[in-house]
C-alpha cells in the first residue's frame, strides 16, 4: 500500500503567465504557495490481473491502455505501469472548478505513488516536472505549469518560467512573523460555479496573442509578482491586499469569462467590508475566492458574505509527500 499526500496551490500574482503562449516569448513568473487541502492518491498491489482505479467513478480494465480517466492512463505510461495494480483517489475539496490546481496536484500525487510503488525516488522538481509532460504533452491539456511545481515543491515561492522551458523556483524570504501575518488576514469563501478551466485558458491564450494591451496587462502582473516579494522582503504583510487588488484588475482584463456580475458583486461587497484586495482563484468563472483582511475587520467581511460557505485554511510547506510506504513483495516491477 502506498499513498501519496499532495496539497493544492494559491495563486497570489502573475497567473497566466505560465502559459507556454506567453512565457516561450517574455518568460513568466508567479508568485503562490501550497495551502493545507490536499489530493490523496493510494495504490495498491492488485491480486487479480488488471487494473481497479476509483474516483467519482470505478473501472476495472486488463489493461492500462483501455484506461478512459486520461491522467491516470499518461501517468501508467510514464511510469511503465501497465497492470497490477489499484488506484484510488480523494480530496478534501471539490476537484472540478476549485481554481487551485487539483488535477495537477492529483497528477503529481498519482506520479509520486506510481513511483514509490515500483520503489523509485524522484525529486520534487521532477515531479513537478513530469507532471508537466502528462498534462499538456502526453494529455494536451491547455494550461500553464505553475500549478504542477507549486504542488510538487510546497511552500510560499516565487515560480518562473523560461522561454527554454525550465522553471526555477525561490522561497520567499521575509522578517520572522510576515508570512505568519500574511496567512492570518487571508479568508477565503466557495462561491460554486461549474466552469472549465482549459476554454477560458485557450481563450486567454488567443486574446492574450492578439492584443498589445492584454499581453501589457500580463507583463504588469508578472511585475507583481517581484513587487510582492520585495515587500514581503520588507516585512510589509499588509501590502498584499493592495498588490492581490492590483492583480486582480489586470486579470479581468485578460479575457471574457475571468468575472461575471455575481463574482463583480462578491468582490465589492467584500472591498466595503474590510478587505484590501482579493481575487477568484483559478482560470475565473467560478470556485473559491480569498480576500487579504486585517483581522480586526474580518468579522464585517463574514457578516457581509454569511451566505456563503468560508474555507478556513493554512499555507503548506512540504509539497508532495509519501505518508504510507507498506510495499509488497511485488512492489518495484511494472506487471
Amino acid at each position: 500500500m502506498i499513498i501519496s499526500k499532495t496539497p493544492l496551490r494559491l495563486s497570489f500574482v502573475g497567473e497566466g503567465s505560465d502559459l507556454p503562449s506567453y512565457y516561450r516569448e517574455e518568460g513568466g513568473a508567479v508568485l503562490s504557495t501550497s495551502i493545507d487541502k490536499f489530493v490523496y492518491v493510494t495504490v495498491n498491489q492488485r491480486f487479480e490481473e488488471g487494473i481497479r482505479l476509483s474516483y467519482s467513478r470505478t473501472e476495472i480494465v486488463a489493461h492500462a491502455r483501455e484506461i478512459e480517466h486520461v491522467l491516470v492512463k499518461a501517468g501508467l505510461e510514464k511510469t511503465g505501469i501497465t497492470s497490477g495494480v489499484e488506484i484510488t483517489s480523494i480530496a478534501d475539496i471539490p476537484s472540478r472548478g476549485s481554481g487551485m490546481g487539483s488535477s495537477s496536484s492529483f497528477t503529481v500525487g498519482l506520479l509520486h505513488a506510481l513511483y514509490a510503488f515500483r520503489g523509485a525516488y524522484k525529486s520534487k522538481l521532477d515531479l513537478g516536472r513530469e507532471a508537466c509532460e502528462v498534462e499538456l504533452d502526453m494529455c494536451g491539456e491547455p494550461i500553464g505549469k505553475q500549478d504542477q511545481y507549486a504542488a510538487a515543491a510546497g511552500g510560499l515561492n516565487v515560480i518562473e518560467f523560461h522561454p527554454d522551458e525550465s522553471v526555477t523556483l525561490a522561497p520567499i524570504v521575509a522578517p520572522p512573523g510576515t508570512i505568519q501575518e500574511v496567512e492570518a488576514d487571508m479568508v477565503m469563501f466557495y462561491i460554486g460555479g461549474d466552469r472549465s478551466a482549459s476554454k477560458i485558458l485557450e481563450q486567454q491564450a488567443r486574446d492574450v496573442g492578439a492584443s498589445l494591451d492584454k499581453k501589457q496587462a500580463l507583463r504588469q502582473m508578472v511585475g507583481l509578482v517581484y513587487t510582492l516579494r520585495d515587500e514581503l522582503a520588507q516585512g510589509h504583510a499588509h501590502s498584499v491586499g493592495e498588490i492581490l487588488h492590483e492583480n486582480w484588475e489586470l486579470k479581468r482584463q485578460l479575457t471574457g469569462g475571468i468575472s461575471n456580475a455575481m463574482i463583480d458583486d462578491v468582490y465589492a461587497t467584500a472591498m466595503a467590508n474590510g478587505a484590501t484586495g482579493g481575487k477568484l482563484l483559478g482560470a475565473g468563472g467560478g470556485g473559491f475566492m480569498v480576500f487579504s483582511v486585517p483581522q480586526a475587520r474580518q468579522s464585517d467581511l463574514r457578516k457581509a458574505l454569511a451566505t456563503l460557505r468560508e474555507v478556513p485554511f493554512r499555507f503548506d510547506k512540504n509539497g508532495t509527500s509519501i505518508v504510507c510506504y507498506q510495499p509488497s513483495s511485488h512492489t518495484g516491477h511494472p506487471a
